[in-house]
């Protein structure tokens, strides 16, 4: 994963993410997501999905897909953290 050329969108709650995030993620909670499609869209692809425990992000990467965005599930904030930092 290198944070320069993928977007990661951070799919928890604001609340969670105000707790700890990706540096440069972007916060849009799974419920939003439908609605925030076109935003998406614009976002430079592919999109690397996170939440807390990938099951979110996993939901979000499987309506993303389907809906034409290159994107993957990165899985856990904490685990897309370590290896945007390596």
């Amino acid at each position: 994963m290198n944070n320069k050329s993928k977007t990661i969108v951070d799919v928890r709650t604001p609340g969670e993410f105000m707790g700890g995030n990706v540096a440069g993620s972007i916060n849009i909670p799974l419920q939003e997501i439908a609605q925030r499609l076109d935003e998406l869209k614009q976002l430079p692809q592919p999109i690397i999905l996170c939440c807390a425990s990938g099951n979110r992000s996993g939901q979000a990467t499987a309506f993303l897909r389907n809906s034409g965005i290159e994107c993957e599930n990165g899985g856990s904030w904490l685990d897309v953290n370590d290896t945007v930092c390596q």
